[in-house]
């Protein structure tokens, strides 16, 4: 073990636990680079075990998910739970770290470090596990789907979520371990983020009325969706469980002229919207280009046939809802002894384990307000009682449990 500074606080939660914690967090799997030396290892690592592996890439063949089974003791291995994570890290990038982030360090009962967090502490810590898995006589298998590229879009699972299909492998719950302090969490909101374009055309600022000024229309449709965003905070849907308790949307970025003598001829802004389940994102969108395309770009045509404005989808996930009484819901609670109804603003791949017809529910170690954040850091409790949570979780796989 590398890790540097350890404490009796690592007394509940194994050494091989907290080994591949360490292994999977020295390898900077951050979004913008490969993630094949921690897929390979784990692969590997499965292989050896007796697991069935198998990967899926993505469009450049850099990066890959895998999907691994731990068979029952009579070598089936259709249904069963998978438990769900993403391998890659959100940058450090002018983050200001006490220490390293990607050689982990404890101290006071954390473990600090890149993706300690979110999330290779509930990776490592069900790896760990896997020579216990295979030594317990299984009636229900488990599986592990390790993804790429979550925090740039949820790029990986749905690659993966296709091959299964395609495989006509079924499973009958998931459990995703984002950080949600091991608790139950039963819904979140979607996420869908666009680039849009706004083209109009150059002319000195004397001469305006020759011009169409992209950043003026831009600023246009930017109002119109923070007006959406007005409408859904004052007249909902409303959903309290979550702390916000209705849909929101927000212009984050945005780019365009070259001087301010110049009528712009081209703006880019991004914008995002996180709905409530049951609230028709496709609908939202289809509104905001609506407006662009009958509000505005005839009156940019009025002066330039050529204007226009154009969409570009950066990334969509679905909301996740499980049903209070989805098996894997029941048994989850059961197992945890929780039963507050949680929902959260943040969207994780759950969605997409639900939305492919697979029941899902969140519950990991740690805060996600530590998550991206420099010194990010998984109290050591959180990983034992992680550890705990899996170990009733495979005896109750095996039916010798009640």
């Amino acid at each position: 073990m590398n890790i540097i500074t350890q404490s009796s606080a690592t007394s509940e939660l194994s050494k091989s636990g907290l080994d591949w914690v360490d292994r999977l967090m020295r390898m900077d799997t951050t979004s913008r680079n490969s993630n094949f030396g921690l897929i390979e290892t784990v692969r590997d690592y499965c292989d050896a075990n007796g697991l069935l592996t198998r990967l899926t890439y993505d469009p450049t063949g850099k990066k890959a998910n895998l999907f691994a089974t731990v068979p029952t003791a009579t070598g089936e291995t259709d249904g069963g739970v998978v438990l769900s994570g993403h391998t890659d890290v959100v940058p450090v990038d002018g983050q200001h770290w006490d220490t390293d982030p990607f050689s982990p360090v404890i101290k006071d009962g954390k473990l600090y470090g890149r993706g300690s967090c979110d999330m290779k502490g509930f990776i490592g810590v069900a790896l760990g596990l896997v020579p216990h898995m295979r030594q317990t006589a299984l009636t229900s298998p488990l599986h592990f789907a390790l993804s790429y590229d979550e925090e740039i879009g949820c790029a990986g699972a749905p690659v993966m979520l296709a091959d299964l299909k395609q495989r006509g492998i079924k499973l009958d719950g998931c459990i995703v371990g984002e950080p949600s302090s091991m608790r139950v969490v039963v819904a979140h909101k979607g996420i869908n983020a666009y680039r849009c374009c706004v083209n109009g055309h150059a002319a000195h600022s004397s001469l305006t009325p020759k011009g169409v000024n992209a950043i003026e229309y831009a600023a246009r449709l930017i109002c119109y969706i923070q007006d959406l965003a007005e409408r859904f905070k004052s007249k909902g849907p409303f959903d309290n469980a979550f702390d916000v308790p209705f849909t929101t949307a927000q212009t984050g970025t945005i780019r365009g002229g070259i001087a301010v003598n110049t009528v712009p001829a081209n703006c880019e802004f991004e914008f995002e919207f996180r709905n409530l389940p049951g609230i028709n994102a496709q609908a939202i969108y289809d509104e905001i280009k609506l407006y662009a395309e009958t509000e505005l770009v005839p009156k940019m045509r009025l002066t330039r046939e050529e204007a226009d404005i154009t969409f570009a989808t950066i990334s969509t996930a679905p909301a996740l809802d499980v049903a209070e009484q989805a098996a894997i819901n029941e048994l989850v609670r059961a197992l945890r002894r929780d039963t507050d109804t949680r929902k959260v603003a943040y969207a994780t791949e759950a969605g997409l384990f639900q939305t492919a017809g697979i029941p899902s529910i969140v519950c990991g170690p740690g805060n996600i307000e530590q998550a991206h954040k420099p010194n990010e850091f998984v109290e050591l409790e959180q990983l034992a009682a992680c550890e705990s949570f899996l170990h009733k979780l495979i005896i109750s796989l095996s039916g010798t449990a009640n």
